[in-house]
This record gives C-alpha cells, structure tokens and sequence, in this order.
C-alpha cells in the first residue's frame, strides 16, 4: 500500500463544516430538539425554532445567542398540527432559506390497548407524529431542491420499527412516518438531498417524553426508567448533528440508537 494512502486512512475524514447553514427544527422548546439546536449552534448553523411554547422558545433563543452570539436565531411560535405555523413560516420568507429540516416534534399519548382507548389521543399523535411531519416537508423541499441540496431528517423510534402492546396508534404514527421518508429518499436521490431517520429506544434526560404519554402521572413515568440507563436527549441530538456532518456524498439513510441495556423495544435489562 503507498504511504500517501495509509496516510489518508489514518487521517480519516474530517467532520463537514456546516457553519453558516440554516437549519429548522421543531418541537425544539425542550427534549431532542431542545439538544439538537443546542448541539448544532455550537458547530455555527444558524436557526429557526419552531415550538408550541413561545415563552421556552425565546428562553432558548437568549440562552444560545449568550454562547453563540455569532449566529442567527429566528424563532417562529407555532404547532405542526396547525395550518398557522405553516402560513407565518411562509410570511416570513423562510421555506426557501433553509439547508437543513429537522422533523423532530412529536409526542405519544396513553398505554390503553385497542378498544379501551382515548380517541383524542389517537387523532392528536396521528396529527402530529405523521401529518405535521408530512405538511413541513412538503412546504420546505421545494426551496431545498431549487438550491440543488438539502438534508431531511425525522426522529422517528424504535416503535416505527417494531411494534408492542399499549402502543397501537403511536407505533402506527411511528411506522407511517418511517415510509414517508423511505418514500422521500426514493424520490429525491438524484436531486443531491439527503434523508435521515434518526430512530431511538428508551429516551429519559432532558426530554418530556413520559411526562406527556402518561400525563404527568409521575408514579408511571418514574417506572419506566426504574434501574436502567436510558439515553439522553444529547444521545440523541448527537446521532443528528453526525448525519449533518457526513461528506455531502455521505447519506445516512438511519440510524437506529439504544441503550446498551435496551435489546428490543419490550427488552430491558433493568440492573436489580
């Protein structure tokens, strides 16, 4: 083997430089997308959050311009599930300035099996798991593409990719919004995008994932990490920022991250 080379191989390749990139994201008021804008204002990108709660989006938007005042944060207050977020991101210019997107809000709600349900929380997790994920990316690929590049990613889960009891419609929500960005990834190859379903297990720190499902029954959501190491939301943001980071000839199409004590999504070595 020549020695220039092994050198590159022992270089390897250098993380993409994505300062100056404009990146949107959703459900960014606390959690994975909380950590996600965190993560990729510290590498340079520039913002827009997108939440339901104006009050922790500006507190968000002031804590990052304090570390990173050298980017620029735009803050849109608005709900997926909504037509109004979608008319004030186009107000405001912003489906076309955007290189990276971000579909991270979402939410599940109840453990009930099939035929003791809550139908409301069926309509609010089909709402925003699938159709607010669906309508974002149909608004913002059209300036992606007119720009010759772009990059989509969804937090989808493990229930997208395997379903369990109590978990009917939120694996349903989970499973469709896993095709759609398989559909996505075949209909934008060859138009230089790049598509990324970031798919985690038990995710505990730094997230309202738990609080939300069992609604703010805390004897419930302490169980569920009961003598376990769940990962955190930075676990999950980091999986994001190196998809992003990748050689623009580089697609991680997904990336399925657990736990090291999470074998399946109902297999859990809980330490005694």
């Amino acid at each position: 083997m020549k020695t220039m080379e092994l050198d590159q191989l022992f270089a390897g390749v250098a993380p993409r430089d994505i300062a100056g990139k404009t990146a949107l994201i959703t459900g960014c008021s606390s959690g994975i997308g909380k950590a996600t804008a965190c993560a990729l204002a510290a590498s340079g990108a520039n913002l827009v959050l997108v939440a339901r709660r104006a009050d922790k989006l500006e507190e968000l938007r002031k804590g990052i311009l304090e570390r990173c005042p050298a980017i620029e944060v735009t803050v849109v207050p608005g709900d997926v599930s909504k037509d109004q977020l979608y008319v004030d991101l186009q107000a405001q210019g912003l489906t076309t300035a955007v290189d990276f997107l971000i579909a991270n809000a979402g939410l599940a709600r109840g453990k009930e099996q099939v035929g003791e349900a809550v139908l409301q929380d069926w309509t609010e997790m089909m709402d925003a798991n699938c159709m607010g994920t669906f309508r974002l990316v149909n608004l913002m690929l059209p300036g992606m593409t007119a720009r010759g590049a772009g990059h989509v990613i969804a937090t989808g889960s493990i229930a997208g990719l395997e379903a369990y009891e109590g978990g009917s419609v939120y694996c349903a929500s989970k499973h469709a919004l896993h095709a759609f960005m398989k559909v996505l990834r075949y209909e934008t190859y060859s138009k230089n995008m790049r598509c990324t379903v970031v798919a985690p297990g038990f995710v505990g720190e730094g997230t309202e994932f738990s609080e939300v499902r069992f609604k703010g029954d805390q004897e419930k959501v302490s169980k569920v990490y009961e003598n376990m190491e769940e990962l955190k939301a930075t676990d999950v943001a980091a999986q994001i920022v190196w998809a992003l980071k990748q050689p623009p000839h580089v697609n991680l199409d997904l990336i399925h991250v657990m736990p090291t004590c999470q074998g399946g999504a109902t297999r859990i070595h809980r330490a005694p």
